[in-house]
């Protein structure tokens, strides 16, 4: 089986029903999974997605904040959540492929503006968030699993436009990276996104505060797409469609794309 998949955090499924509708006409990933839909179930506007061929969802939401959603072309089966941190929000959803494989679809929290969990709850819920993800991929370390999202953190030096003045700033500190890189070695994932895309300044969110943000460029990237160890080989041609931060009343984060032969 073969398919590509893409991940987007759209802030708002409903305000951006035409941009996911775009996505998927010019695009046509085969599956996509969406972040931040800000909607509860029932009100995210399937019929419309439904017409342009994905038939499948799998979500959780809530009113007004978070939200994860997997919509899919290919069948797909509700594979559970998790509320890490014990949060009350909806910000993962899994979902089985035919062939067996999970994709797992986070948004993780935020965090705040303080990098201080003493002085700011949020920092502190963010990074018990991520030790609670450790600890469940440690003790049920993922297999022929996906791991896709808005994780919220900027992990390299290059994926940040300026690593020496985003030090203290929330999602590139290194209390933070620190933590996603324990996520990561306890599931044994890959970052399917720099294995191919190994150098350079990459970037999946930009800012709305900046008056022209694709001068300015300072962007981070916030979106990941993992691989578990066993199918690490499986994944290819990976891409960020950066040109969708620039459409009409753009969401903040743009879609990041992978391709996977299982």
């Amino acid at each position: 089986m073969s398919f590509t998949l893409a991940t987007w955090n759209i802030n708002s499924v409903r305000l951006r029903e035409g941009l996911v509708a775009r996505l998927m006409e010019d695009e046509a990933p085969d599956i996509l999974c969406l972040q931040e839909c800000k909607s509860p179930v029932d009100k995210i506007p399937l019929e419309r997605f439904q017409e342009l061929g994905y038939n499948h969802m799998i979500a959780r939401g809530q009113k007004g904040y978070n939200g994860v959603a997997i919509l899919s072309k290919l069948p797909i089966e509700d594979a559970g959540d998790m509320d890490f941190a014990s949060l009350g929000h909806a910000r993962h959803v899994a979902a089985r492929l035919e062939n067996g494989a999970t994709i797992h679809n986070f948004y993780v929290p935020a965090g705040g503006d303080i990098p201080d969990r003493e002085k700011n709850e949020k920092f502190g819920q963010k990074l018990d968030y991520l030790t609670e993800m450790r600890d469940w991929f440690r003790d049920s370390r993922p297999e022929k699993a996906i791991l896709v999202g808005d994780l919220n953190i900027a992990p390299r030096e290059d994926d940040v436009w300026s690593h020496k003045q985003l030090l203290k700033i929330v999602s590139h500190t290194p209390v933070e990276v620190e933590h996603l890189d324990n996520v990561m070695e306890a599931g044994g994932w890959h970052d399917v996104t720099r294995a191919d895309i190994p150098e350079g300044q990459l970037y999946s969110w930009w800012s709305y505060r900046a008056r022209d943000w694709d001068a300015a460029d300072k962007g981070r990237r916030l979106d990941h797409v993992w691989a578990s160890g066993d199918i690490r080989a499986a994944a290819h041609g990976s891409r960020i469609l950066r040109d969708a931060r620039g459409w009409e009343k753009p969401s903040d984060h743009a879609p990041v794309f992978a391709q996977f032969d299982l």
